[in-house]
This record gives C-alpha cells, structure tokens and sequence, in this order.
C-alpha cells in the first residue's frame, strides 16, 4: 500500500509527544488497577467476615433444622451455607476493657477463641494467653477463651472488633440448644458476585423460603452484602466514578498532545504533502499516511506507560510500598489487582478515542495548495 510506504519512509521525532503518551497511559493503568484491587480486597474481605448473602428469620434463635435449607443449598449459585451465632461481650486485660462483637462459626476447640492483630495490640495478648469475656443479659456471665490464633486484622466494617469462637459456646452463652443460629452465611460461587447477579440469587433464595416453608418454620429474609454495607460499596462506586474520569482527562490529554505533534509534522511536510498532491494522492490518502506516523509514536508512548505501569503494579502487590491508614480507606495499603480484559479495553478504547482526535488536525492537508507549495528548480 503507498499510504504504508510513504509513512514508513516519514521520520517523526517527538520525544516529548511520546512521553505524554506514555505518562497517560501509565495513570490509567494505574488507576484501573486500584479501583479493581480495592473491590477486590474490600468485597473480599467483607465476605469474609459476613459471607456474600445472609439469611435471618424473624427472630432469634433460627433453627438449622429447617426443612428446606438443604433446597436452598442446592440452589444455583450457591457454594456454602453457614450457620452463625453473633454476640456481643466485653473484655478485660489488666486495667484495658475493650467492646467485643462475638462470631461463632462451626470448627475450632471449646473455649478457643481467634483473634484480630489490631486487638491482640491493644490489650496486649499472646497465643495461649487466657481472655475473660463477660457477656451481659439478664445476668452477666463470664467465659474464660484461650487465644489459640493472631489473625490479620479484617476490615473494620462493624463498629466492634470481631473476635471468633465455636458456635458451640456461643449456644451455651445465650442457652440456645443444638442447632440454633443467629442467621446463616451464604458464600456464593465466583460468577455470582456480580452486584446484578447476587441480588437474583438473593431474590431466589427468598422465593424458595416463601415457597417452601412449613406453618412452624421460619421464613428466611436474604439480604445481600452490598444492601447490608451500603456505604462502603457506594465509596468504592464513587472509586470506579473518579477511574472513569481519570481515563477521559488522561485521553483528552495525550489527545491533544498528539494533535500538537502531528501540527508540528504537517508543518514541517508542507512540501511534501503538496508533491503527494502533485503524483494524485487524494487528500484523504495524504492523511492516512501522517496518521499512520503519529499513530506509530501513540503506540510507542502506549507501549511505555502500559509497561511502567505493570512493573509499579507487580512492585506494589508485593511490596505495599504505599500504605493507607485503615481508619479511612479500609485497608492498610493501596491495593492493585490486573486483567488482561481491563487492560486491553482501557488500551483499544482510549488508542481509538486518540485516533478520532487526530483527524482534527489533518483537516489542514486540504488546506495546501501544490502549486505554492512545489517549486521546480
């Protein structure tokens, strides 16, 4: 093709545009790749503490023995279903009192509790030191935990800190019998923790309580972790806003960048574009070869920042050179989680978006006229 060939013969130093390419692209990535780790880690660690949908019959304690809880385990979608006990305590080390939120899971010893960094810290305990709780209801009843586990601190989505124990003796606590809950965790499998996604399963799983449900059997509401912790989900929608303003501002400035630097080329090539007009290069096919060289540096610059960003990414994820304070952000570092998809889709997306700005600027080539611009010697 004679566009391909005149462009691969046209020599275009613009350093400068280059590196502005690069530098956009570099934000961008960056910017996708926290949005994505934040999700990430901040779903992943509400679920962990929560589970993905809870269900919760009108009061407690619910039964485990419901009859159609085996129907809803079987549901599409669904990976386990947990039986918990939520209770809250308080708990004294020395002269320090601490407010405690209790969460008994199946497992684990009698008397064994596992606690978080952040508490271990504050009251100053140890593996195998011993923690006197004392729950209050009626009477106040005391239990004496071993610390058997140091766990990493969860993210702080309950106003108390969340320490973990049998359900077993949280049954004994509350005098509760065998199989008494306070609500029950479903974890759903990966394809379902799309927001839309989740909130059907969680309809389904309320349908099928509805449905199946006996006259002396509780019916269990599904709530989803997004409606329980509205607040948190909504910040990192805001995230995902500010991302996609990030892509637009950065587009529009390595747009204009490159429109910058292909004036400069069409400037330079006055005389050249008017011998192209001379040999019957229409207008169009004039502008198709400039394109090609500007868009061969775009690439350049692209190739750069999609490179810098992905070594910043890989040293951060295993690094966490930049650390957050958990009190606001929820997690201790900025996190950054990649695809492949994301990626590619911020790079076609924003390259096409810089191709369209660039035909701006070829609208001077039909401004030349060949025969003042072409002087036979």
């Amino acid at each position: 093709m004679v566009e391909q060939f005149l462009a691969s013969r046209l020599r275009f130093r613009g350093a400068l545009c280059a590196t502005a390419i690069g530098v956009s692209f570099f934000i961008m990535i960056v910017a996708v790749a926290v949005s994505a780790g934040f999700r990430h880690e901040i779903r992943s660690g509400i679920t962990d503490i929560s589970g993905d949908i809870l269900l919760s019959g009108s009061s407690e304690p619910v039964d485990s023995s419901i009859s159609y809880l085996g129907v809803l385990a079987g549901e599409k979608g669904v990976e386990s279903i947990t039986p918990v006990i939520w209770k809250g305590g308080v708990v004294r080390s020395g002269g320090e009192i601490s407010g405690i939120l209790f969460k008994g899971v199946p497992g684990g010893g009698s008397l064994q509790a596992r606690i978080p960094q952040s508490l271990a810290s504050s009251l100053g305990f140890s593996v195998g030191d011993r923690m006197t709780a004392y729950f209050i209801d009626e009477r106040v009843k005391a239990r004496n935990f071993t610390v058997s586990k140091i766990t990493a601190s969860p993210l702080q989505v309950e106003e108390l800190p969340i320490v973990e124990v049998s359900i077993d003796d949280l049954r004994r606590v509350c005098g509760w019998s065998e199989g008494s809950a306070s609500a029950f965790e479903v974890r759903c499998t990966p394809e379902y923790e799309d927001p839309v996604r989740l909130e059907e399963l969680s309809g389904r799983l309320y349908a099928k309580s509805l449905e199946l449900h006996r006259d002396d059997e509780d019916i269990l509401r599904a709530q989803t972790v997004r409606s329980r912790y509205r607040r948190i989900f909504d910040w990192l929608d805001l995230i995902d806003f500010n991302v996609f303003t990030i892509i637009f501002l950065m587009t529009v400035v390595a747009g204009f960048n490159m429109i910058s630097g292909l004036l400069i080329l069409l400037f330079r090539n006055i005389s050249t574009i008017g011998t192209m007009k001379v040999m019957g290069m229409t207008d169009r096919s004039v502008a198709k070869v400039f394109i090609r060289v500007a868009a061969r540096l775009a690439l350049t610059g692209m190739a750069a920042g999609n490179a810098a960003a992905l070594l910043f990414c890989l040293v951060q994820n295993s690094a966490h050179l930049i650390r957050l304070n958990p009190a606001n952000y929820f997690v201790s570092f900025v996190p950054v989680r990649l695809s492949a998809a994301s990626v590619i889709a911020t790079d076609v997306v924003s390259f096409a978006a810089i191709l369209v700005m660039m035909l701006i600027p070829t609208l001077f080539i039909t401004k030349i006229d060949p025969a003042r611009t072409v002087r036979v010697r």
